[in-house]
């Protein structure tokens, strides 16, 4: 209990200053006047205002507050490297042990795991949050138990009291880092770019003038090589396809070093191509001419050469040679010097009539299975003697035709295997709703030539009786396409409602392209945040679990559901940003969620530098885990708070009130007594001075 004297105005203070005001001034006049009583007029004034002023005794009941230590405790991701979660648990052990010694004085722990996304470590803001939530009039002291890598650093906070770094991890630490930088987000293809790779070593790292280096492309075979470290190295690259391409950079690990999270670098670069070189060779001019010219030509990235065979060699009317208007057909310079140039080279009911000879045709095969892409749009000259297959390039075709010529209206369909395969899945969305009898609801065609498919071919669209309509075929590293009727322009020209050619031409350009997305047999991943969504696609029955590798080498396996026919998906929660690596039977993807090494992994190496101001300024100390506990000693505000082997606090002395009391001094009808007999006294003087 504590006691002080306070005023307790009888009145407000206002008047208590008027009244003395007056009181003073009266008291002023009597001097001037030469009262004999003046003095006695000065002490009833006096009187009259300790009354009402009220001077009384304040009385406490205090109730003391204990001091409070707050503890803030680092289990991001970096903390879990080696034996620091063991370190920071054994040292928060002893610091409870610590304060639990002290009287009056007791912890608060603060833990602080990773940041949303790749924040990294928010470790000053969740301190300042903390102290937000305590009376700063009781902390006595921060203690921070950390590796010292925060990433908030312009969120320090001002602390009252003195702050503490305990650091984690070993003086002897060391650790690589492989970097990777200036990777665009999309490339053309055919172009080189240029990427910037460093591989770092940090801390207390042996000698090693170069460091091995692996990079593989979407999983595929890796490419070794060996770099210098510690310096910037340029890597010329030409991207192999279009579409996502998934470059994977990883420097294997090497004894003694913190940790693994950091050697390896997912960049992911889709591949455009700047212009699609399209050759079309029309055998004669038909209604679908036009309709094959314009779908290509309506897009701008499109580059098309077009050639229609007006006069075949055989014609002969008559005509001067000088007189014709018609260009040369300039084959050679087409199919022999410049049909690399080509991405796709497409047939419109060709028929030979020695225009193309065979060696021709040939070099049109060996395009095929170096790489290159052929799409026969087929009439009835298919079936006849003048057929493209009866010529070198038949052994490359999926089709061969039984000279049978189907010519009646049919509604083309998509086959069980077509159902499933990415060029036609899901085209019976394109157009109007499904009929009554369960096909497309799709303008007929009317005209099928019959053909038997190869055995190796994939059959997508049918036509009466299951007929082949659309058959694919892979050939080395090429791909072919045969379309065994001509009247797919019906569907462009909208009769019956048409159907879905420009999406079906599309898919069969990218397909016959080799994107990605239209892969047969195909597994990706689709990040958003934390969360993938992991696609597989197959021409099979089903698919089985997804085995994920999650950055630190744990593993789980994700079952799929099917969305449609041959494909299955899922969402998957990711428990942290990193690589990851999906396998589900011969078919592996990597994804990186945020960074492949996350902000966490970046540096490693156990460091004080950035907390350093902070303890400083609050006369705080830096003492490292592996040295042993440190000892809680008392400190006086403004002296040093840290010494060899001890941290200090600052005792606080806060209290609670939990009664007060308030008693006059001297009771008010007192003090009016007093002021009265000096009233009297003055008016008997100074009447008595008057009589004599």
């Amino acid at each position: 209990m504590t006691g002080t004297v306070v005023l307790d105005p009888l009145l407000p203070l206002w008047l208590l200053y008027v009244a003395a005001g007056v009181s003073f001034a009266g008291t002023t006049l009597a001097i001037w006047r030469r009262l004999p009583g003046w003095w006695l007029r000065g002490l009833a004034a006096i009187a009259l205002l300790v009354a009402i002023a009220n001077p009384s005794l304040q009385q406490e009941d205090r109730q003391p507050l204990s001091d409070i230590v707050i503890a803030v405790v680092d289990e991001s991701a970096s903390q879990r490297i080696g034996t620091r979660a063991d370190q920071t648990a054994a040292a928060l052990d002893a610091l409870r042990a610590e304060v639990a010694a002290r009287e009056n004085t007791e912890l608060r722990v603060i833990r602080l795991g990773d940041g949303e996304g790749d924040e990294g470590t928010r470790l000053l803001s969740a301190l300042t949050e903390a102290l937000t939530e305590e009376p700063q009039g009781r902390i006595a002291g921060v203690v921070i138990l950390s590796d010292g890598r925060v990433h908030d650093i312009e969120q320090a906070p001002g602390v009252p009291a003195p702050v503490h770094l305990l650091l984690s991890g070993q003086a002897g630490d060391w650790d690589r880092r492989l970097i990777v930088k200036n990777a665009p987000a999309f490339a053309v293809l055919g172009e080189q770019i240029t990427l910037t790779l460093r591989i770092e070593d940090q801390g207390a790292a042996p000698a090693a003038a170069l460091a091995p280096l692996s990079i593989a492309i979407d999983g595929g075979l890796p490419m070794e090589f060996e770099i210098p470290t510690g310096q910037d190295v340029e890597l010329p690259l030409t991207l192999p396809h279009g579409g996502m391409n998934v470059l994977q950079f990883n420097t294997p690990v090497v004894a003694g070093e913190l940790t693994d999270r950091n050697n390896a670098a997912v960049v992911q670069i889709n591949g455009v191509r700047d212009r699609l070189r399209v050759l079309l060779v029309s055998g004669e001019p038909h209604p679908g001419e036009r309709t094959w010219r314009n779908l290509l030509k309506s897009d701008a990235s499109v580059d098309l050469v077009h050639f229609t065979i007006l006069r075949p060699p055989e014609k002969q009317d008559g005509v001067p040679v000088n007189e014709l208007s018609l260009i040369a057909f300039p084959t050679r310079e087409l199919f022999l010097e410049k049909i690399d140039e080509f991405d796709l080279i497409i047939f419109d009911r060709y028929r030979r009539r020695g225009i193309l000879p065979s060696s021709y045709l040939e070099n049109i095969r060996n395009y095929v299975e170096t790489g290159g892409a052929v799409l026969i749009s087929s009439g009835p000259e298919y079936g006849g003697a003048e057929s493209i297959y009866r010529s070198p390039l038949g052994a490359v075709l999926p089709g061969a035709p039984t000279a049978r010529l189907f010519e009646e209206g049919f509604t083309p369909d998509l086959t069980d295997l077509g159902q499933r395969h990415p060029v036609t899945e899901g085209l019976e969305d394109f157009g109007p709703a499904p009929g009554a009898d369960g096909l497309p609801g799709w303008g007929r065609w009317f005209r099928l030539i019959d053909v038997f498919p190869a055995p190796e071919a994939d059959v997508v669209m049918q036509g009466p009786d299951g007929r082949p309509l659309l058959l694919l075929n892979r050939v080395g590293e090429g791909r072919v396409a045969l379309l065994t009727s001509d009247h797919s322009w019906l569907w462009d020209r909208g009769f019956e409602g048409g159907g879905p050619q420009l999406e079906l031409l599309r898919r069969l350009a990218h397909w016959m392209m080799k994107e990605p997305e239209l892969e047969e047999e195909a597994l990706w991943a689709e990040p958003a945040g934390q969360t993938m969504r992991i696609i597989r696609r197959t021409l099979g029955d089903g698919a089985g679990d997804v085995t994920v590798t999650h950055p630190d080498g744990t593993e789980t396996l994700v079952p799929l559901d099917q969305v449609s026919p041959g494909r299955f998906e899922t969402l998957w929660e990711a428990p942290e940003v990193g690589l990851y690596r999906l396998r589900e039977g011969d078919r592996e993807a990597v994804i990186a969620l945020g960074p492949a090494a996350p902000r966490e992994f970046e540096e490693t190496i156990a460091d004080a530098a950035l907390l350093t101001p902070m303890v400083e300024a609050t006369n705080g100390g830096v003492l490292r885990m592996e040295d042993g506990a440190p000892d809680l000693r008392s400190v006086r505000p403004g002296r040093p708070a840290a010494g060899r082997g001890w941290f200090g606090i600052t005792p606080r002395g806060a209290y609670q009130t939990a009664e007060v009391r308030i008693t006059p001094l001297v009771p008010a009808w007192l003090f009016l007594c007093l002021a009265g007999l000096l009233i009297v006294g003055a008016w008997l003087r100074e009447g008595g001075r008057g009589r004599s």
